[in-house]
């Protein structure tokens, strides 16, 4: 299992083999062989179509020109019509069939890139940044899908007509032939040499890419910080900055394909040359016919013109490994959160929590919980309470299975929840966290989150009950108003207000209600309070508490300082010990209450 615990996916060293990771590919591919059978059927014929022309040329020359038979010629002709009308049939079906099953591996990619990214737990998202992770979905498989579709059609294509064209210039002449294979293994070799390159500085410019997109994901999700802050030249020379290095990457493969290509082709056309000098002795000799030399510098054309085209793809296959490694490094790592073997599914749940000598870090000697134990009655409903970093809202993620403990366990209803089916094991919890965060989409579309099978009127008497039904009727479109991104466009009040009725629709058994810090209008304030009342009855709530009023309600106040429940109790039996919660009293509820009645 790899650790997470980083803050760029990039700065991982992790290397497979070339051929590890096309077999991973030829993996992806297998699934729809048939329809490559079928484009190498129609590739085949259509090579070979191909290199009919340069043949028919030759009769020209030597039969037509010299005989003056313009009868054959009109033959020759009509054949050649015939044959780039098949050739062209067959190249369409070639093309469909080879894009088609290249378009379906990418998208499997894609699929299980993202199914894999899901299964992560909160501390893989934690430390890694989410426009990296845009990077590899776009960019990376992007480079792939180039590579596994018009790439893929071209190396087939182009490795066919050379085969078929090499071994008709061989029956023409094979010592004119040799003048064109002394330069394979020099430029082979030499195209290996710069592979290595295109590879290096491949990876390189994507990382780059991956960072200016860190930058800008990052800008846009706290745009308003950044206009507050009036730091829009700051964050504009930031993103020139990380585009600059992506550009100067890119230079830097630029050369390298600057000096390749032309080296290529001089090989390529020099070879070309000497067969034109050697070959018009051959003629002059009379040991080879004008038409023959011609067809076979066509051939040789068609040779050197796909070679320096394979030579290219070589480079585009060089760099859709660099991104296929980074792809394939996510796609085999495993996920640090996994369902045991035999997990189990909890068809009813009472609603007992248990933290049972429960310590928690989340890095390495530096615990955050130290051996904690609480038990929550089902139906019960207790407040934690403790200063910033105390380590509430890490209890809040462990009760989920978010994280796991290092020691000790947490129960639910008397099963660690490691034997639980994590899907399972959420759907019995509803989380209302202290900043709401809704979808982009409709208010119908957020609150049925909650349930996707919930009615109509299901959803409608959740969103009553959550006294948001009154505010959305009065909106123009009602329960199909756009939110807009994270729900900007709705107040906070009824942000809160649909995040409850999405609770209220789950009904869960168990809630994790984390109290939202800000004020609002004593109308609002009211309104969610009164929701939230209704969503915690015949509920086992856990609640991290910032309000006296939020407080009062519950059965009990655990009061959480440095990883440990130093008091439990009710709010007067605290009050009378005179520790930490009624300091905590004086300096925090108390004066919430106060700006909470003063905003009002």
């Amino acid at each position: 299992m790899r650790n997470f615990r980083r803050r760029r996916l990039s700065q991982e060293v992790f290397t497979p083999d070339v051929p590890v990771q096309w077999r991973r590919l030829v993996s992806y591919i297998r699934p729809y062989l048939g329809w490559l059978a079928i484009a190498i059927v129609a590739l085949v014929m259509s090579s070979v179509l191909g290199l009919v022309f340069p043949a028919v040329i030759q009769q020209v020359v030597d039969s037509v020109l010299e005989q003056r038979d313009l009868a054959l010629l009109d033959q020759i002709t009509l054949l050649l019509l015939a044959v780039f009308l098949l050739r062209s049939l067959t190249s369409l079906v070639e093309t469909y069939a080879t894009n088609y099953a290249g378009e379906r591996v990418v998208m499997d990619i894609r699929v299980a890139l993202y199914n894999r990214l899901l299964s992560f737990s909160l501390g893989f998202f934690a430390n890694t940044r989410v426009g990296e992770l845009i990077s590899r979905m776009s960019n990376d498989v992007g480079r792939m899908q180039s590579a596994l579709t018009s790439s893929l059609t071209q190396l087939l294509s182009q490795s066919l007509t050379m085969v078929g064209a090499i071994t008709i210039m061989f029956v023409i002449n094979w010592r004119l032939s040799l003048f064109i294979l002394v330069m394979v293994p020099i430029t082979v070799f030499v195209s290996l040499f710069f592979g290595l390159g295109f590879r290096r500085y491949s990876e390189r410019v994507q990382e780059r890419i991956a960072e200016a997109t860190i930058v800008a994901e990052e800008v846009f999700q706290n745009i308003r910080e950044v206009k507050s802050f009036a730091r829009e030249p700051y964050e504009k020379g930031r993103y020139r900055g990380a585009i600059q290095e992506a550009f100067d990457a890119t230079v830097k493969l630029l050369r390298i394909r600057a000096v390749f290509g032309p080296f290529v082709a001089f090989m390529g056309f020099g070879g070309l040359s000497l067969v034109l000098w050697f070959g018009g002795r051959e003629v002059l000799d009379g040991r080879l016919t004008g038409g023959a030399l011609i067809s076979f510098l066509i051939y040789g054309l068609t040779v050197a013109a796909n070679f320096a085209s394979l030579v290219r793809l070589y480079a585009t296959f060089q760099e859709a490994l660099g991104a296929s490694k980074r792809v394939f490094y996510l796609l085999d790592s495993a996920p640090d959160v996994e369902d045991a073997p035999n997990a189990q599914h909890l068809n009813r749940v009472e609603g007992r929590i248990t933290l049972d000598n429960a310590r928690f870090a989340y890095e390495e000697d530096l615990d955050v919980l130290h051996d904690i134990s609480l038990d929550v009655a089902p139906g019960e409903i207790v407040a934690l309470v403790g200063p910033s970093g105390s380590g509430k809202s890490t209890i809040f993620n462990l009760i989920p299975r978010f994280y796991d403990v290092q020691h000790g366990a947490v129960r639910v209803d008397g099963t660690d929840v490691r034997e639980i089916a994590q899907e399972s094991l959420r759907e019995h919890i509803g989380i209302v966290p202290q900043e709401t965060l809704l979808f982009g989409g409709t208010i119908r579309d957020n609150i049925l989150y909650g349930r996707l099978d919930a009615s109509e009127d299901e959803m409608m008497a959740a969103a009553a009950a959550a006294n948001a039904h009154e505010f959305i009727m009065a909106l123009p479109k009602q329960y199909d108003t756009l939110v807009g991104e994270r729900g900007v466009k709705l107040s906070g009040g009824q942000r809160q207000r649909v995040a409850i009725a999405r609770a209220i629709l789950k009904d869960p058994r168990i809630l994790l209600l984390d109290e939202a810090t800000s004020s609002l209008d004593n109308e609002s304030e009211h309104l969610v309070q009164e929701a939230l009342g209704r969503l915690m009855q015949d509920r086992t709530t856990l609640i991290i508490a910032h309000r006296l009023s939020t407080v009062r309600v519950a059965h009990r106040i655990a009061v959480i300082e440095a990883g440990n429940i130093v008091e439990l109790g009710t709010h007067d039996e605290l009050m009378a010990n005179n520790g930490l919660y009624a300091r905590l009293y004086d300096m925090q509820f108390r004066n919430a209450d106060l700006l909470a009645t003063e905003a009002n």
